[in-house]
């Protein structure tokens, strides 16, 4: 599987009383891939994976791979705070048919690029899988450098994709292909898709994030690849108020659960604590959102 294109990143459904809901995990993948997307990402930050036990995270992997049964390529989260517990979550994921593992920098004291081009190394050298590099300061504590991001991809062939979700996202994709130079280097946007159409403009690939419509995704970067820039662009355009707001900082994942919740894909909006729920007000701001999206969409 090709990481290129639109990988939407996974919710991990919950029912009302904070049991891992299978069966919405189940339809959210279908609807997914009914929409085009080229792949999945699963257990990311998002996927509200740190409020999972290690079974958990095992159980859930094992039903996204289930569920996509090979129609899609299928990218696990398997972060860690150590090289050897990345090193064993990878394993796993390989084993059980991910197409690729998703690696932010270890969160430690004093952090160094030495040790984090090391981290990566030793992943590599462990596990026969494609690396995609997070590049999240907010969750990993350690901003990467344009030029450490291009060490990463001239050292490790394997580490050659990056999840960039570092803004200004549109200006570091282009330090980073400069700073690359011949090395072939993939880099999906992150951040909800706000910068998806800059993002493409500067040189990504695509867009590797949790937008609750990832058929809009989907379709800006086709246009975008077949040439049609005014067409992606006015597809950008309409959607990204809605985009704007599920990706508000905090309570994101409760409006996008809310939104695929609506989508019949979701039995329940419901967030594991100490995550926010929506209250009255947020639920009165996304009618108004959705409805003005929608006679955008229409006109």
């Amino acid at each position: 599987m090709q990481l290129e294109g639109v990988y939407s990143v996974l919710p991990t459904p919950f029912q009302p009383n904070g049991d891992v809901d299978d069966a919405s995990l189940r339809r959210v993948i279908d609807l997914f891939i009914g929409a085009g997307v080229n792949g999945v990402t699963a257990l990311g930050v998002t996927g509200e994976v740190a409020r999972l036990d290690d079974s958990e995270r095992r159980h859930v992997l094992d039903v996204v791979v289930d569920q996509v049964d090979g129609r899609i390529g299928v990218v696990a989260g398997t972060t860690s705070e150590g090289t050897r517990t990345c090193i064993q979550h990878s394993r796993h994921a390989l084993e059980v048919g991910a197409t690729a593992v998703m690696v932010s920098p270890p969160r430690m004291p004093k952090l160094n690029s030495d040790a984090v081009v090391r981290h990566y190394k030793a992943l590599a050298d462990a596990v026969d899988v494609d690396i995609v590099v997070q590049d999240y300061p907010p969750i990993s504590g350690f901003a990467m450098e344009p030029s450490l991001l291009a060490r990463i991809a001239r050292e490790i062939p394997r580490a050659r994709t990056i999840k960039l979700e570092d803004p200004p996202t549109p200006f570091k994709t282009s330090r980073i292909l400069e700073a690359s130079g011949d090395v072939p280097v993939r880099i999906f946007g992150g951040l909800g898709g706000v910068f998806l159409l800059e993002e493409l403009l500067a040189g990504a690939t695509g867009a590797m994030t949790g937008f609750a419509f990832p058929e809009v995704l989907v379709r800006i970067v086709s246009l975008f690849r077949a040439g049609q820039i005014d067409e992606a662009a006015d597809t950008f355009y309409r959607a990204v108020p809605l985009m704007r707001f599920e990706f508000q900082e905090g309570i994101g994942m409760a409006i996008r659960k809310e939104v695929l919740h609506r989508r019949g894909a979701l039995a329940s909006p419901a967030t594991r604590p100490p995550a926010a729920a929506l209250d009255h007000t947020t639920r009165e701001a996304l009618d108004r959102v959705m409805k003005w999206v929608d006679m955008r969409a229409e006109s």
